[in-house]
């Protein structure tokens, strides 16, 4: 999120034009040099890495290199500074995600050892934040995240993290967010009379919500989804089950007598972290729900 001075606000507003032409000029300079930083080609971005990581010792003419030794040591040095900041910074973020409330259980001094180690390497401020509020929730309520699940989300990448921000925004779960599912589709047990029936299987497209099936599989090979799709119970008429979508109750009443859910679930791991992701419905996904189950189900919510 972009932030403006106030001063500068009241001057481009000014009606004098230099100075605004001047802010304005100023502005471009400064994107063109952000665009010029991301397009440089992969070797200055290698170099630049190599820079700041302390690793370009050998780069340097022969006669002007330091003793391997003291480039090892000096890297080192560096990585242990990066990781003191990153923890440093997580646990400030964390701070501020807790209660001054008192709590029966102390936190376990063995999990928040394992915690440093694996988020200590953690450079990127949008994944910092996620760290930091599965610390706090650790601290608050001991055994919120296992060493399983920092494990998986220390191998996630941002972009996993967000996809698993979208598969939260379309799931359901129960009141405890216990069990987390994907609504997938819903069918009537097939019998003699509805054999032929053509609305007996709905299926959702996900895809039309921008959660595909490569989405899904990504998430599953990171051990946050079942790949496999999971059913409900056969259902009687006017039996009901009910879910919560990002925190408004929905009940699913079956029409007809053996009516079924089909679903993807979240696993223990995938449960875990999504109680990391603030509650946003996808408004359309839940209005597709609606529409396209409604042969077999009335959805009230």
């Amino acid at each position: 999120m972009t932030q403006t001075n106030d001063k500068q606000t009241q001057v481009v507003a000014d009606t004098r034009a230099p100075v605004a032409t001047e802010n304005t000029q100023q502005r471009s300079s400064d994107k063109s040099t952000i665009n010029n930083a991301a397009n440089a080609s992969s070797q200055k971005q290698l170099l630049g890495l190599a820079k700041k990581f302390s690793l370009d010792g050998a780069l340097l003419p022969e006669e002007k290199q330091a003793p391997i030794e003291d480039r090892s040591f000096r890297r080192i040095k560096l990585n242990e500074l990066r990781q003191q900041q990153n923890i440093e910074a997580i646990t400030l973020r964390a701070i501020k995600y807790c209660s001054d409330n008192t709590i029966a259980d102390r936190a376990d001094q063995d999990w928040f050892s394992s915690f440093i180690a694996l988020a200590e390497g953690i450079s990127n401020k949008t994944m910092q934040d996620l760290w930091a509020k599965i610390l706090a929730g650790e601290v608050s309520q001991p055994g919120s995240f296992s060493l399983k699940t920092l494990q998986a989300f220390r191998n996630m990448s941002i972009t996993e993290a967000k996809l698993l921000a979208k598969a939260c925004s379309i799931a359901m779960s129960d009141s405890r967010k216990k069990n987390i599912r994907i609504i997938s589709g819903a069918y009537q047990v097939p019998k003699l009379f509805n054999f032929f029936n053509k609305q007996r299987q709905q299926r959702l497209d996900l895809n039309q919500v921008g959660f595909g099936y490569a989405d899904l599989l990504t998430l599953a090979d990171n051990h946050l989804l079942f790949e496999q799709e999971t059913e409900s119970h056969n259902l009687n008429k006017n039996e009901q089950i009910q879910f919560s979508y990002n925190g408004k109750v929905v009940n699913f009443i079956a029409k007809k007598a053996d009516c079924i859910l089909t679903f993807y679930k979240f696993t223990p791991i995938g449960t875990e972290l999504a109680l990391l992701i603030s509650d946003n419905s996808d408004e359309s996904y839940f209005h597709a729900v609606k529409s396209q189950l409604s042969e077999n189900f009335t959805i009230e919510g």
